[in-house]
């Protein structure tokens, strides 16, 4: 099978209820520059991973900033999410996540932030793919 190398709408966690559980409900970790929150949403979505990228105003006070940071963090989910993807198509609910960039620093490269995020897919599919096995009882 090809791997899609897209990140559509759907993709993308936008209800607000959704949002709002997964930061008051969600589980998380983090791997520096990054705060990775998850959560398995019971029900089945048409997507198996539905992803939020957040950069802090506090930190960058310039919105060129925070969407220059957001835009090299998304393209590095989009090109290496099938090593998430591919684990969680036999999970029959749908992960939300978000990646919070925690770092001050603001001359981040993509490929620190690429490296970074292979790790962050890694460490994700087996904390989800653990988690999911041992809570199926079927």
């Amino acid at each position: 099978m090809t791997k899609q190398f897209i990140f559509s709408k759907v993709e993308r966690l936008s209800h607000k209820n959704h949002i709002d559980a997964l930061f008051n409900e969600g589980k998380s970790f983090s791997l520096n520059p990054f705060k990775i929150i998850y959560r398995l949403h019971p029900i089945a979505a048409e997507v198996p991973v539905k992803v939020l990228f957040a950069v802090s105003k506090k930190k960058f006070k310039r919105a060129v900033d925070r969407n220059r940071l957001r835009r090299i963090i998304r393209e590095a989910y989009r090109l290496n999410k099938h090593l998430l993807v591919d684990q969680l198509a036999t999970i029959p609910c749908s992960l939300h996540m978000g990646f919070v960039y925690v770092s001050d620093r603001r001359d981040v490269t993509f490929a620190e932030i690429e490296k970074q995020m292979v790790s962050c897919l890694e460490r994700l599919g087996k904390i989800v793919g653990s988690s999911s096995g041992s809570g199926s009882g079927s």
